[in-house]
């Protein structure tokens, strides 16, 4: 007697449409045209249209492409495919190069709010759902506010010079924690403190909301803005910071809490700014495995010290989304060099990484987005459905690619 394996794999349901144009679809056919209009973009476009021009931008995060030849030659190889995309039109290197250069990013920009309320509108709970990292206590918005410095090439770009030797262009970004989804999106050179940006970034916060950012965007005046608005605010105490204890909640150490005092500024020039009370916790927090002390301030006077050094902790889930869209969206790789040409790459990689989250929304996907955005990828251009691209590779539901059925086998005349 012999052991036979037999193996029984699943098929992947095959589709009119490319991954790639299914993806695309997302985007309501009126919305990009009305934009160009707006913003004079259909003025500056010939052959080459904005609907083109954004198709082939986004094509270039999706499929990883690392020069304009590279993206170029693709969407050539493969123009039957991609003037199905509502008639986009495959460019030449030369009109590409020209569309980032002269055509207005402000474009990209309204493109992503709108789809972004657009998305929001078809499925509420994809603008709506709880983020894991989230304190579960808290029912109330919660944004995490931070920046991420984008390196560019050194030599040849003086309108975002960072260093005496560096370039860079900066992502300041509000996150909404309950959705995981950017909310507001600002794109500058690296030059300028975060401080600087901390009111844009605010500026449509309401009453009750919360807003978590580093030290880097402490502006005490600004601070007391928000207080005065209702907006409260968690974030980490500047080492040179000059206070005074007014109150201390607690005697002694209680578990993680080290203090828990209420103080007023001493600073003549902070104090000016600030002179209402507020809040000071410090606290042992764990990072990357290890225990640090940390202090921070806040303008709750009613929240538990733990609750404070938890939403903090949150925060950090801005560095996680910072390092998924660089790792796997073309931000390491410019198309051009120019301030136009920056600003439109790095606002279609929001739109990319908002089309991404959406497609694995929908299909129940489980799995990190790095594997999502692998498997989309590799298949721009085939044929098949996403939900069954999603189950063909049996991670959607965990079950494995093939089973394994162990029959017995029988030899001839036994």
């Amino acid at each position: 007697m012999e052991d036979r394996i037999v193996k029984k794999s699943r098929k992947s349901t095959k589709s009119s449409l490319s991954v790639l144009r299914q993806m695309c679809n997302l985007i309501p056919a009126y919305l990009v045209p009305k934009l160009a209009a707006r913003f004079g973009v259909d003025k500056k476009s010939r052959s080459f249209t904005p609907w083109s021009h954004m198709i082939a931008l986004l094509f270039a995060h999706l499929s990883h492409a690392s020069s304009l030849n590279d993206v170029c030659d693709a969407l050539k190889t493969h123009r039957s495919l991609f003037t199905r995309i509502r008639g986009a039109i495959a460019p030449s290197k030369n009109a590409l190069s020209h569309a980032n250069r002269n055509r207005d990013p402000a474009m990209a920009e309204a493109l992503f709010y709108a789809l972004l309320d657009q998305l929001a509108e078809l499925s509420p709970r994809f603008g709506g759902r709880t983020f894991r990292g989230m304190p579960r206590r808290f029912k109330r918005a919660i944004y995490a506010i931070d920046s991420s410095t984008i390196q560019l090439v050194v030599n040849c770009i003086d309108w975002a010079k960072h260093r005496q030797r560096k370039a860079a262009a900066k992502l300041h970004l509000r996150l909404d924690l309950r959705s995981y989804l950017p909310a507001f999106a600002i794109v500058d050179t690296a030059g300028h403190n975060d401080n600087r940006r901390a009111r844009e970034m605010c500026a449509d916060l309401r009453d009750g909301e919360v807003a978590l950012f580093d030290k880097a965007y402490v502006d005490f005046a600004h601070l007391l803005d928000l207080t005065r608005r209702g907006v409260f605010w968690v974030t980490r105490a500047k080492d040179n910071m000059a206070y005074r204890v007014r109150q201390r909640n607690i005697k002694r150490r209680q578990g993680n809490i080290l203090r828990d005092d209420r103080i007023v500024l001493t600073g003549p020039q902070s104090r000016e700014h600030y002179g209402e009370t507020f809040r000071l916790v410090r606290a042992i927090v764990e990072v990357d495995g290890k225990l640090r002390e940390m202090t921070f301030i806040t303008n709750n006077l009613d929240w538990a010290a733990s609750s404070i050094a938890e939403l903090y902790k949150s925060r950090w889930a801005i560095e996680t989304f910072f390092k998924e869209i660089k790792q796997t969206l073309q931000l390491s790789d410019f198309l051009g060099h120019n301030r136009s040409a920056v600003r439109w790459q790095i606002w279609t990689a929001l739109i990319a990484y908002l089309l991404l989250r959406f497609q694995a929304f929908q299909h129940g996907w489980q799995h990190g987005f790095k594997r999502f955005f692998c498997l989309i990828r590799s298949n721009l251009w085939s044929k098949h459905g996403i939900a069954s691209l999603i189950e063909f590779c049996g991670t959607a539901r965990g079950s494995p690619t093939c089973s394994e059925i162990v029959r017995p086998g029988y030899l001839p005349g036994f």
